[in-house]
């Protein structure tokens, strides 16, 4: 019976990678990746040498038959997507069931998740933290599922893009101005940025910037927890 191993992989900074990582890539005849030539630069950054085939969210049913059939014939694959851990807002869940529908093992290798990262220096989140991902790009859609999410007393992470943010911050500022709000933009990184305030005070940071770039997870506080220090 063959393995799938599901491998975290850094979010932006290469020393964030396990030993047990780098081991199992070493280990397995074939590597799956979302973006080949992305997983390319982190293989060849570790001299680790591979097969790659593709496993992206937009292939990912056609992906995981073929990688099945892999497995069927006796080769352990590693999956890993851009950054993070796969099936976490990346492919790689349904390519985990279905390995393991086929009987085969499917190992977890764990690794970062900037939902993780950025809730540890958070300094809230009660017993539950609603882990949202990203929202719709529909407005409509989206504010109604932050009215939705906001309305209870847990607090909630979600990824944006930085072509959305500023709406995104107006949106929780809409919903409700003084709740607490905690960015982080480009969490690892060289830029690695964390703003913790009011989610209007927020919003105007970002809305006053002249560029925005990068990746960012943003925590919302439940409906009770404390107000931010300004």
């Amino acid at each position: 019976m063959a393995t799938l191993y599901i491998v975290g992989t850094p979010i932006g900074n290469l020393g964030d990678i396990t030993y047990r990582a780098l081991e199992t890539f070493r280990s397995v005849d074939v590597i799956a990746a979302e973006d080949t030539r992305h997983t390319l630069q982190l293989l060849s950054h570790f001299e680790i040498r591979k097969p790659l085939v593709s496993c992206r969210s937009q292939n990912e049913e056609a992906a995981s038959a073929k990688i099945i059939k892999m497995l069927d014939d006796g080769q352990n694959i590693a999956y890993a997507s851009d950054a993070g851990t796969p099936g976490i807002s990346d492919p790689g869940a349904i390519l985990a069931g279905k390995a393991r529908e086929a009987g085969h093992n499917v190992v977890p290798i764990p690794g970062a998740c900037a939902f993780a990262t950025l809730v540890s220096v958070a300094g809230a989140g009660g017993k539950t933290l609603v882990f949202e991902g990203f929202l719709s790009p529909k407005p409509g859609r989206r504010r109604a599922r932050l009215r939705e999410l906001m309305s209870s007393d847990n607090a909630i992470v979600v990824y944006e893009s930085p072509f959305r943010i500023v709406k995104l911050l107006t949106d929780i500022a809409d919903i409700d101005s003084m709740r607490r709000v905690v960015v982080g933009r480009e969490l690892t990184k060289l830029h690695e940025e964390i703003k913790e305030g009011t989610a209007s005070s927020i919003r105007d940071d970002f809305a006053a910037r002249d560029k925005i770039q990068g990746e960012f997870a943003v925590f919302i506080s439940g409906n009770k927890n404390t107000q931010p220090q300004d």
